[in-house]
Parts: structure tokens; sequence; C-alpha cells
């Protein structure tokens, strides 16, 4: 096996075919330089247009790619060609690959002294490195304290009044926007960017600086809230962040007895005056984390419920913000007690995973894992750990479950089996990711997994083909059809769809003129004639290009008077359009 455990297959399927052939030229070229492993990664350097070489990054485990990283500005369709550059390099010429020793491997090296002499002369390079330096060494030294926040607290009072002026001015200036006409949103954007500051302010353990800030946004707004209004403002795109920011605030702040009561008139009369719900937020404040069922829960009751009554809409979304307080703290056993109590099968299973408590979570997804997104979840965090044959029994199971992810989960656990040389498993996947989204790779993937069965299988993909109504299968439809020759079948997906690329029909046309040219005479005449007979001007090239198809028909059965004829007959009712008929000289070509 390669030095990488992956194949040209799966490089081929995570690239569109431009990125593998440009990569594969590349690689072919030997722009891949400086090829180094360190551990479980691979970094290179690929010279391409610009000066600089791009830098690639690979991770992988002994199950494949676990994740890639370029410094192309390439977001598109898969793996960017640099990435397949150093990939296909790695497969076809292991070679050149340099074995290097891993950051912990260096470190080993280096004695107490050593160690702190490279340190300062990192400091030294990047000065601000020097605050890291003193969180890692104040985490080693300080045990967290599982009744206190991680971060130190800000010891005064933040000064609210920049803030408040900084949030009229950008509501001043959205109003503005909004006199002049503007129809887009002049204020989430920048708002949400205030809001944010006081959310860092409560993840890091300052909940009373959170308020203080919370409270200068919102009085603030409730001020402007009438002129707002007058000129179609709005508030729907930041109430549930701001709910939501007020929630984790008053849940890691210490709010003294004596001011709950004023925050909760606060919150009640903003409510009512602009509109924005804060049940949440006035829940979290009423129950806090002394309140007695909540308390019972966390400490493993299951018996106890937090919700005597009806369940509010809100209510996962609170668990979300107390679980994530939680973990904050490190405090573990609470965390799995309140999402277990709380349904959160997620949260719970995938805890449980990175804590290392793995006959715990194989025994607890038999009977909590209820969706794809939890298994897909979870399938994750136990591949990072190195879990790798109980990350596929947890995939195997998670294909089977509900969900709006199936494809991702599909085609991640198709990747994963094939590396591991699990083919079943992976074939399976794979027919399921096809199922869920028809493309002609995955087509193409299913075909490699299937082997000696393929013909068995290939049946099986066609019927679902045929029947698929994703419309993200049109274009798929038309790519397989053709690569099987099954032109009628082409033909009858462009013919009832108007949705089809004109690049797409002008496919089938081509295929379809030694066998159907009757059909390709009818469908290109249609496609013309709209365009001239509205006189399209714009359009009069494509007009053009369909006609060429026309006339291909016509020569294919052998009646070239009936295309001169139908050319005549256009010449006489669209002569005037002068633009029109000078393209028609290209109709002159062979």
């Amino acid at each position: 096996m390669s030095i990488l455990p992956i194949s040209e297959a799966i490089i081929r399927h995570n690239s569109n075919a431009s990125s593998y052939s440009r990569g594969e030229e590349y690689s072919r070229h030997r722009a891949v330089i400086d090829l180094k492993k360190r551990g479980n990664q691979i970094q290179a350097a690929v010279e391409g247009s610009e000066i600089k070489p791009y830098q690639v990054s690979i991770n992988f485990d002994a199950g494949g790619i676990t994740s890639v990283c370029c410094s192309c500005a390439y977001d598109y369709d898969g793996w960017c060609k640099h990435i397949v550059a150093t990939l296909l390099t790695c497969v076809r010429s292991e070679a050149e690959i340099e074995e290097r020793p891993t950051l912990q491997q260096l470190l080993n090296n280096l004695d107490h002294l050593q160690t702190q002499s490279l340190v300062q002369k990192l400091v030294e390079k990047n000065p601000e490195a020097i605050d890291d330096v003193e969180l890692f060494v104040s985490s080693i030294n300080l045990p967290p304290d599982p009744t206190k926040s991680p971060s130190p607290k800000r010891r005064t009072k933040i000064d609210v009044a920049p803030i408040r002026s900084q949030v009229k001015r950008i509501l001043r200036d959205g109003l503005r926007e909004l006199e002049y006409g503007s129809e887009d949103d002049p204020f989430t954007e920048e708002l949400l960017a205030v809001v944010e500051e006081a959310r860092e302010f409560a993840e890091n353990g300052d909940g009373n600086n959170a308020i203080t800030i919370l409270e200068a946004i919102t009085s603030t707004y409730a001020q402007e809230w009438d002129e707002l209004t007058n000129y179609g403002g709005d508030c729907y795109s930041i109430a549930e962040p701001l709910n939501r920011a007020w929630t984790e605030a008053i849940l890691c702040a210490e709010i003294p007895v004596s001011e709950v009561a004023d925050l909760q008139i606060m919150l009640e009369s903003w409510q009512d005056e602009i509109d924005i719900d804060f049940s949440m937020s006035l829940e979290a404040l009423r129950q806090g984390w002394n309140y007695e069922p909540l308390q019972q829960v966390m400490k493993g009751d299951t018996s106890t419920q937090l919700w005597a009554d009806t369940r509010p809409d809100f209510a996962n979304d609170l668990a979300l913000i107390r679980l994530e307080y939680l973990e904050r703290q490190n405090r573990y056993t609470e965390y799995l007690n309140l999402a277990l109590s709380e349904g959160m099968t997620q949260q719970y299973l995938t805890q449980l995973a990175a804590l290392g408590r793995i006959d715990e979570v194989m025994s607890a997804a038999q009977t909590h894992m209820d969706t794809v997104e939890t298994a897909f979840a979870l399938a994750k965090i136990l591949r990072e750990e190195g879990y790798l044959s109980e990350t596929l029994e947890i995939a195997q199971a998670g294909l089977n479950l509900p969900g709006k992810n199936i494809y991702d989960f599909a085609a991640w656990t198709s990747d994963l089996a094939q590396e591991l040389n699990h083919t079943s498993i992976a074939l399976n996947a794979g027919i399921i990711a096809f199922e869920e989204r028809p493309s002609f790779r995955d087509y193409t993937k299913v075909e490699n997994l299937a082997g000696e069965i393929w013909e068995e299988v290939k049946q099986d993909l066609l019927e679902i083909l045929r029947e698929s109504e994703n419309w993200l299968a049109k274009e798929a439809k038309v790519d397989i059809f053709l690569h099987e020759g099954l032109i009628d079948d082409a033909i009858k997906t462009v013919k009832k769809d108007t949705y089809y690329r004109s690049e797409s029909v002008h496919r089938v046309m081509q295929a379809a003129l030694p066998h159907r040219p009757d059909w390709v005479i009818n469908n290109a005449v249609i496609r013309a004639e709209e365009i001239m007979n509205r006189g399209k001007a714009d359009r009069y090239e494509d007009a053009v290009k369909w006609l060429k198809k026309v006339k291909a028909g016509y020569l294919q059965l052998g009646q070239q008077a009936e295309w001169s004829n139908y050319r005549a007959s256009l010449e006489y009712t669209h002569g005037r359009k002068r633009k029109l008929m000078d393209l028609f000289n290209e109709l002159n070509k062979p």
C-alpha cells in the first residue's frame, strides 16, 4: 500500500474532471516540490501561476484523507488541482516523499533550556504568541475550577457609551438608506457584530459585562424603534441572536438576587416595546442554575422532568446553551446527564466519544442514535479518536436512519470503507449516495466498486436515475445515458424538461444524429425559430447553432434539397434582420 492510504479512484471522485486533469498535468511536470510527510500529515509546495508556490497540507489516518487545505483561492467543485497534484505524486511517486519528524518528535530531542530558547525565538518573531504561551502555562499550573469560568473576568465594568453611540450610528445610517429607497438590509450585519462582542464576554465567563453590553444595545434599539418602523425597519433578523446572547449572558453572570426582578422587568418591557420574544432569556433568568429540577437532572435523577408542563419551543436551544457552558467548565458528568434528559442525543453520544468512553458510546448508540446527522457527527468523532472499526459500525447503522444529510454521510462512508478495504460496505454506501443525489461521478465510482457484479448493479442505478425527480440529477441523466449509449433515454430526458442547458441538448443531438436525425431536426427547428421569430438579436448566434444541427440532421437523412428549401424560407422570412443574415454565412461551413 502507498505511504498515503488513498487510491487514485478516491482522488478522481473528490475532484472534477478539469481539476483532476490539470492536477495530473502538474504532477507529471514535477510541479510538486518540497514534499514532506510528518506523522499523519503531508506538506507540499506546488508551483503554479503565481510567483510563490501554493502551499498544500493534507491530513490523513488509516481510513484515508481527513482534511485538505491549499493556499489557492479555488472554492468550487471538489479538490483543487494543487491538492490533486500532491496526492497523485504521493500515490505514483512515493520515493519523492521526504519523511520528516513530527513536532512531538522534534520537541522530544530538546532539553529544558533548549525548549525555552526555542519558545523565546518564536515569540521574538511573533510577539503576540506570548499570550498563547501564558495561557498554556496557566492551564497546566492551575487546574480548572469547575465552579468558575476558564478565563479571567474583567475587573472593571465596561464603558458602554461607545457601544450606545455605535448602535445609534448603525441605526441612523440604516434609516438614511431606507429613506433613499434601499431594499437591502442596512442594519443586521453591523448590529450582529456588536452582539457578538457581548457573546465573547459571555463565552469567557464574564456574563456581567456581557449583560451591560446587551442592555446598551437593546435599550438604544428600543429608543429608535418607532422611527425604524416608520421606514419599514424590523427586528426579525436580530431577534433570535439577541435573545440567545441574553440567555448566554444570564447563565454565566453573577446576578445579585436584588437585581433579578429589575432585569426581568426590563426584558419584559423591551419584549412588548420592540416585538422581540425574550421568553428563553426570561426562563433562563427564572431558573438560573439553582432551579431544583435542573439540579436533580444534572445529578442524574432520571425520574425528574425539567419541564413539568408543556415543553416550550425554545427548550432545545436553552439546553444547548447550558451544555456549551458546562463543556467550557469541564463539567462533563452534568453535561451528559442534562443532554440525556433533554433528548440531545447527538451531544450526548459525541461527548461520550470525545471522553474516550467508547464501550458506552457503542451501547448507547443502539438505543439513542436516531438520525443521520447524529450518526455522522458521532462517526467523525470516533474517526478522529482513531476508532475506525467502530466508526464503520456506526456509519453502517446510520445509513438506515432518517435525515437530511444522507448524501454527504453516504459518500463519506463509502470513501472510508473503500480505503479500509471493506468493498461491500463502500459499494452499499455508494449506491445510497447515488440514489440520494445521482451524478456521473458517483456512477463511475459505484462501477469501480461493483467489479464483477457491475452489470446487475448498473441496471438498478439506471432505474434509479430514470425515476429520480431530483433537479440535481438532470445533468447526470444526460451524462450517464450518453455514456451508456442510451440515446432514447437521453432524448426523453431533454425533451420533457426545458431546464436543460443548450450545451447538454447539443450533446444529446450530436449523439442522436446517426440514430434519430428526425428528432434532431424537429427539436432544433423549434429552438431556432423561437429565437428568430421573437427578434432576440442578442441570441442570434444561438439560433444559428441550432440551425447547424438542423442542417446536420437533413444531411444525415440525405435530404440536401430539403435543407436548402428550409434555409431559403428562413432567409425570405427574416431577410431584413441584417445581423441574423450575416450570421447565416456560418451555415455554409461544413
